[in-house]
């Protein structure tokens, strides 16, 4: 009960903080895509699965041309891309999709920004699991069955902005290794771990390591 409340009270004051101190970047951003590429401000994709299995449509800049999400999936000339997505634990190096502004954006992990938003109507929590597609959960716990538990456990949890695998190699981990860490995080929270990963998100934002 104390570890609720005390994260709840932290989610709200530091996306609080956030707005403020990033109201700049937040108005010059959707200027940039708007000035880049056709379509709209923020990323046009399918609702992500929260706490309990609740689905919520998580915001982030658009760092990928118009409806990126489905040409993936139903345009034939990204049928090999695709494939490749899938194996690669639903992650691409070199994505044609993104735009000049969005490779920017998403190497700073500056798309992510919104999601103070989805924290603060209280769908997501600053520090969490990964937010994962519903197609995306299914279709990797048959390539990697063994992962079965950790994803029930991290599902009774709200998602993150950031988490203990952002800030330990981001992209670069894996599906199975990413949800056996947030399981590990959600066995030992605490708010002085919470506030640990806080801290070491802005030198991962910065350095850019694994980002895609």
């Amino acid at each position: 009960m104390f570890y609720d409340l005390s994260k709840r009270i932290v989610d709200i004051a530091f996306s609080l903080l956030i707005l403020i101190l990033f109201s700049p970047i937040f108005l010059l951003i959707p200027i940039l895509i708007k000035l880049d590429s056709r379509g709209p401000v923020f990323a046009d994709v399918p609702q992500r699965v929260g706490k309990n299995k609740k689905l919520f449509r998580m915001f982030k800049f658009r760092s990928m041309v118009c409806n990126a999400h489905r040409l993936l999936r139903v345009d034939p000339k990204f049928r090999k891309l695709y494939e490749k997505y899938k194996k690669n634990s639903y992650k691409l190096k070199d994505d044609p999709r993104i735009t000049r502004v969005g490779r920017f954006l998403r190497r700073f992990s500056l798309d992510e920004l919104p999601q103070v938003l989805n924290v603060l109507k209280g769908e997501m929590s600053l520090v969490g699991p990964r937010a994962y597609y519903n197609d995306e959960l299914a279709n990797q716990q048959k390539v990697y069955p063994e992962t079965t538990q950790y994803v029930q456990e991290i599902l009774t949890a709200k998602p993150g902005i950031t988490g203990y695998w952002q800030v330990s190699g981001r992209s670069e981990i894996n599906f199975d290794k990413r949800v056996k860490m947030d399981a590990d995080y959600l066995r030992k929270k605490s708010v002085w771990q919470d506030m640990m990963i806080i801290f070491k998100t802005p030198w991962a934002m910065l350095s850019g390591k694994g980002a895609l």
